[in-house]
C-alpha cells in the first residue's frame, strides 16, 4: 500500500487536508505534519521524516489499524520551504518517498483516490496527484 503524507506550514491546515483526503482513501495511511514544532507556523524536515516513516508503516496509524509496510510514500507540500524540508526529509528518512509537484488539497485528494486502488503504485500515485495542476474548478 502506498503512504501518502500532508505538509503544511500550518499543522491545522494539514490536519483538515488530510482528513478532507481520507474520505477518499479507503485503508491509505495518510499523515498529517505541519508548523514549527512549537506551535507557529513552519515546517520541520524531522518531523516530516516522522511523517513519511509512519505513512510507510513504521509508527503510523493507518485508517485499517494496521502497521504493515508500505509501497512507498508520495509526499504532498504547501509552500516554498516546505518543499526544501520535505527534501531533507526524503533524504533522511530510509522509506521510499517523492514529493508531488501538485496542489497540496486537490493533489492530496487525487492521491488519496488513486492509493485506494490495490495495484497502485507510488508511481500511480504521484502521477495522479500531479494531474490535479490541470483541474478547472468552473
Amino acid at each position: 500500500m502506498v503512504g501518502i503524507v500532508v505538509v503544511s506550514h500550518s499543522e491545522r491546515a494539514a490536519e483538515g487536508i488530510a482528513e478532507i483526503a481520507a474520505e477518499m482513501a479507503g485503508d491509505t495511511r495518510i499523515e498529517p505534519v505541519g508548523g514549527d514544532g512549537k506551535g507557529g507556523i513552519g515546517t520541520v524536515p524531522d518531523a516530516i521524516e516522522d511523517a513519511i516513516d509512519a505513512a510507510a508503516g513504521g509508527s503510523g496509524n493507518g485508517a485499517d489499524g494496521s502497521d504493515g509496510e508500505s509501497d512507498g510514500v508520495v509526499v504532498l507540500v504547501d509552500l516554498g520551504s516546505a518543499v526544501m524540508n520535505a527534501d531533507v526529509a526524503v533524504e533522511m528518512s530510509g522509506a521510499e518517498a517523492v514529493i508531488a509537484d501538485a496542489p497540496v488539497l486537490e493533489g492530496a485528494v487525487n492521491a488519496a483516490v488513486a492509493a485506494a486502488d490495490p495495484s497502485a503504485t507510488m508511481e500511480s500515485v504521484r502521477e495522479q496527484a500531479e494531474a490535479a495542476r490541470d483541474m478547472e474548478k468552473l
